[in-house]
């Protein structure tokens, strides 16, 4: 058996444009209801989202049957802790694809790539279990480094100060850019449409993509979704499963019911 290729790494390679959800819902069931639906790719969320190793492998196995929708999973972590041991979790449970938030330099993205590679590009442990399938990827051990896909998340000033040689880091494959986190940094709190934070983002994603890097942001509002992928954003989150749901079931209530809650804003992270 040949070890899988990371087809999400290839499109962001080839310039492909991948539209996805964010899955905070931290359950299987509802995440197969998602893998159905047509998505490029689904973040299971590991640091807001009430995940473990064992909720994340169990979303893996469902999304396995939908082979057109990749799994990324964020990894619960950030401001300069690297993690090695929970990163060697996430790859071994057959992760391909991470996401790692709060990322200000470019020592810190360097020592993510280290602790997602093994020897002698890094540091990863040795032991692929579910990753290998139990070794029945027999050549795994020297083939995962390239089907690896390390993004990391600009959320603050800092980062942004940093931008360029964190894109410029060998063996990270995209920035995504935070607009909760990055307009709390700039003095916008819970305002990541500030016309401030906007330029910001916008200059960003002309960084990350004049570097020949992937530029990824998440937000639900559909004009800034495509305003997004016009300045060449290649992996963006078009909705949040918790979001859909509180929004629709809102609107269902309200149509019935005159007490039914206000329906709340949309909310980027």
């Amino acid at each position: 058996m040949q070890t899988p290729i990371n087809t999400f790494k290839l499109a962001l390679q080839n310039k492909q444009a991948q539209i996805g959800l964010w899955l905070g819902l931290a359950n299987p069931y509802s995440t197969e209801i998602c893998a159905g639906a047509g998505f490029d790719w689904l973040l299971l969320d590991g640091e807001h989202a009430p995940n473990d190793i064992n909720s994340i492998l169990a979303q893996l196995q469902v999304i396995a049957a939908y082979p057109g929708s990749h799994p990324i999973a964020r990894v619960p972590m950030g401001h300069g802790y690297v993690g090695e041991a929970l990163i060697k979790q996430y790859l071994d449970i057959g992760v391909q694809t991470l996401l790692v938030p709060m990322v200000d330099t470019p020592q810190q993205a360097a020592a993510l790539v280290r602790a997602s590679r093994y020897p002698p590009q890094g540091i990863r442990g040795m032991g692929g279990a579910r990753a290998s399938r139990w070794g029945r990827y027999p050549q795994y051990a020297h083939e995962a480094n390239a089907q690896v896909c390390l993004l990391v998340q600009a959320e603050t000033q800092a980062a942004l100060d940093n931008l360029e040689a964190i894109v410029a880091t060998d063996g990270i494959d995209g920035v995504f850019i935070g607009p909760a986190d990055l307009s709390a940094s700039m003095g916008h709190v819970a305002n990541p449409n500030h016309p401030e934070v906007q330029t910001a983002i916008e200059a960003a994603i002309n960084t990350i993509v004049k570097a020949g890097k992937a530029a990824g942001i998440l937000t639900p509002d559909e004009t800034l979704a495509r305003r997004y992928l016009d300045l060449g954003a290649t992996f963006v989150a078009v909705g949040l499963d918790t979001n859909l749901l509180v929004r629709h079931t809102s609107a269902l209530a309200a149509r019935f019911k005159a007490s039914a809650p206000v329906l709340p804003a949309s909310k980027t992270y």
